[in-house]
Formats: structure tokens, sequence, C-alpha cells
């Protein structure tokens, strides 16, 4: 089954560490973290707005999607995610035609 992920969630996972907003968040990250990790095979799709990641996020009428919408206020930084998932597309789109392996851990 294909993982849907928004580019900066590719960032995300990079430095996932098994925290985040509740248990619930945490064990489906962990899930998806591993499932990458454990299965390099698995096809990604990378997309824009809310993706298998955000659909986690505590429950509250319409919590993930405001959760995901929002604007980042952390470090000065006012990119709203989907900038943020527009960079990483052009990165990785960048790299688009080499190829890499990575041999599971």
């Amino acid at each position: 089954m294909t993982i849907r992920l928004r580019g900066h969630h590719l960032l995300c996972l990079l430095g996932y560490r098994g925290k985040g907003y509740s248990a619930g968040f945490c064990a489906n990250m962990t899930r998806v973290y591993e499932r990458l990790r454990t299965e390099p095979g698995t096809e990604i799709e990378l997309i824009l707005g809310p993706d298998d990641i955000c659909a986690a996020f505590p429950p509250g009428p319409g919590a993930a999607l405001r959760k995901c919408e929002r604007v980042s206020q952390g470090r000065g930084n006012r990119a709203p995610n989907r900038h943020r998932d527009r960079r990483a597309a052009r990165v990785v789109a960048s790299r688009s035609g080499r190829r890499s392996a990575r041999e599971a851990s």
C-alpha cells in the first residue's frame, strides 16, 4: 500500500524520535516511520495538503485539517505548511531521475 506524504513530512520523518502531539499521533507516525525504515520498496505518493500522518492528529471538530493547514509560527517562520510542502517537493523533483539505494537497517 502506498503511503501518502506531504513534502514537509519527509523532513519530519528524518528527525522523528517518537514524540508528537498525542499518543495516537505518535503511534501512527511510528508505524509510517518503521514501515519506511524496514520496507525499502514502500511506495510514497508526494502530495500537497493533509496526508496519512495528518489523519492521526488529536481529535476534535476539524482538528487535523486546522493543524495541517495552519501557519507555522515557530522561530519566526510564518510559512504555511503548503508552502513548505512545495519547497520540499521541489527538492525531491530536482533529484528526479537520479538513482540511489537504501539498505534496510
